[in-house]
């Protein structure tokens, strides 16, 4: 009979400590199941790939998987083709802030962004921007918002903010010429207290660049 009671006040002290146990058993198996921030770096250069599959307008057909692409060129995974994943990941809203501006199929990129709905802003240096090959002009003429400085000094940020929670910065250019022979990097985070403090810097240098403010006769910068 002894015997008997202290199995089932053994059961009864088990089952306690398992209830008690239960809600935090719980919570480590619901951390577990979060998505990590995402944290990703590139580096550059980076090997000249395939990138059509990824540039899809709406509307058009998909080219089908990347090893029927026609082309000569490698259809595997680059520094430039997953910046581009992370650019085309916005749903919302994109803002750049960027000295030059000339890549293509970085260009295709935010001006497919900007047809599928998403707003776009993007600011960028008066004198690069008008240098040949710059995507600025066709930005525009997709109807995307951008705005320039016009003060002594250049406006040389290089990063860009994805749905306000994804920021993407570097020491990286947006031009061919840095992708494919600089060596560069560029970080690629989820972290809303640095996403907040380049937002806040990119909504300062856009009001500080409102049109509205530009002097008819701006001062040539050193050494133009």
């Amino acid at each position: 009979m002894r015997w008997l009671s202290w199995r089932v006040a053994s059961a009864v002290v088990g089952l306690t400590l398992a209830l008690e146990a239960l809600p935090w058993l719980l919570s480590w198996l619901q951390v577990g199941r979060q998505r990590r921030p995402r944290r990703d770096v590139l580096f550059f250069p980076s090997q000249v790939t395939c990138t059509e599959a990824l540039l899809q307008a709406p509307g058009e057909a998909p080219a089908g998987p990347t090893t029927d692409c026609p082309c000569n060129l490698p259809h595997s995974e680059s520094s430039l083709s997953r910046l581009l994943r992370a650019l085309l990941a916005a749903r919302v809203s994109l803002e750049l802030c960027l000295f030059a501006f000339s890549n293509p199929q970085l260009g295709r990129a935010v001006r497919l962004l900007h047809q599928r709905g998403v707003r776009v802003r993007v600011v960028t240096d008066c004198d690069y921007m008008a240098l040949n090959g710059s995507q600025i002009g066709l930005l525009r003429k997709a109807g995307i918002q951008v705005r320039h400085d016009q003060d002594l000094g250049y406006m040389h940020h290089k990063f860009a903010i994805v749905d306000k929670k994804v920021l993407i910065t570097g020491s990286l250019n947006w031009t061919t010429q840095a992708i494919q022979n600089n060596r560069e990097n560029v970080l690629i985070m989820e972290d809303s207290e640095y996403v907040r403090l380049f937002l806040e810097e990119f909504e300062r240098i856009w009001e500080e660049f409102n049109p509205t403010k530009y002097s008819f006769f701006p001062q040539k910068k050193q050494g133009c």
